[in-house]
């Protein structure tokens, strides 16, 4: 049986309710949630044992988070405790034209203050058969990119299956470090990566690509050159977003494995609670679908991307949604008629 570890930090979310704006607001609405976070979530709604590694401050706030963990169906015993402070972060939901807007607090957090040997590794991969991490977590603090490169280590040794999500934050790498000078070595040990051409060029220190994505050929010699950059990365993919407004998106998907490109064509959604945790959503969708349709590669990135869809339906930064629900909408039950 699968176990699925991930590594990262747990944010209280923030945020504005009715799309207001932070300046219209006199309450907000409180929540959890974080990329590595949402992935588990998602995976355990799945059926997937899964575990979240992160590091909390032992007080009230991190003691709820540590909570809400469990809560969500997620084990919770490796969370270790330490620092004062629990990462929070803003949200201005937008809508119609107006975008959304986040803004961070998460400077000198628990996690953003972990160090290097704090977690034992080796413990923690025991059961384990994949490691999730993203590309959040280097970018808090230099310890947290230590952390992550040590992690990724023994993951590696003890030949567990390790993705990424890139997720590149602009506003987070600020410690003095770029990302392309953090992240082309981390993404040595990974088998499997999530994120558009132009991030994984950028993160790499490629010149970025205008590529033009009708053009399976164009594609796949770019996807070719990221596969190239390290032995050990087997598939990339991406989501393919078209946003008419903040309010009406359209999601597709790529997968690229073994020279072969597979599509799934952009689905339209119409009107989207909660865009946040949707790229998490697909990324969980995608490692469900490895270890449950193996080697049914189209099958793996339909699930992701109607997974990715669904997401968008839901308020806060959690997929609350089951196997059921996303291989019903593969099959075309899009009437969202009452279930009685």
């Amino acid at each position: 049986m699968s176990k699925v570890i991930t590594f990262g930090e747990l944010l209280l979310r923030l945020s504005t309710p009715d799309f207001l704006k932070i300046d219209q607001a006199t309450s907000v609405d409180a929540n959890y949630g974080g990329g590595e976070f949402n992935v588990a979530v998602s995976l355990a709604n799945y059926g997937i044992d899964t575990s979240f590694v992160t590091r909390l401050p032992k007080n009230d706030l991190g003691l709820t988070a540590k909570s809400k963990i469990r809560q969500n169906g997620v084990d919770d015993d490796l969370v270790i405790f330490g620092g004062n402070q629990l990462g929070i972060y803003f949200l201005e939901s937008g809508t119609s034209i107006r975008a959304s807007k986040v803004t961070y607090y998460r400077k000198d957090s628990a996690m953003a203050t972990i160090q290097p040997g704090m977690i034992d590794w080796e413990h923690v991969f025991k059961d384990a058969t994949w490691f999730h991490w993203s590309g959040v977590t280097p970018a808090i603090s230099q310890s947290a990119a230590d952390c992550c490169k040590e992690a990724l280590e023994v993951a590696s040794q003890m030949n567990l299956k390790i993705s990424t999500d890139l997720n590149y934050r602009s506003t987070l790498w600020n410690y003095g470090k770029h990302c392309n000078q953090v992240m082309p070595e981390l993404l040595q040990y990974s088998n499997v990566i999530l994120g558009d051409l132009d991030t994984a060029y950028f993160m790499m220190g490629l010149e970025i690509p205008n590529p033009d994505y009708s053009n399976d050929d164009e594609v796949k010699r770019l996807f070719d050159r990221i596969l190239s950059s390290s032995e050990r990365l087997e598939m990339a993919a991406m989501t393919i977003r078209e946003s008419v407004s903040a309010s009406h998106q359209k999601i597709g998907g790529l997968l690229y494995v073994d020279n072969h490109l597979y599509r799934t064509k952009k689905q339209s959604v119409n009107h989207v609670v909660d865009r946040v945790g949707s790229g998490d959503a697909f990324m969980a969708g995608l490692i469900y679908g490895l270890q449950s349709y193996v080697n049914d590669y189209q099958k793996t990135l339909d699930f992701a991307t109607f997974a990715c869809c669904l997401k968008h339906t839901i308020s806060g930064d959690t997929n609350r949604v089951s196997v059921d629900d996303v291989e019903a909408l593969i099959l075309g039950d899009k009437s969202a008629r009452v279930k009685r």
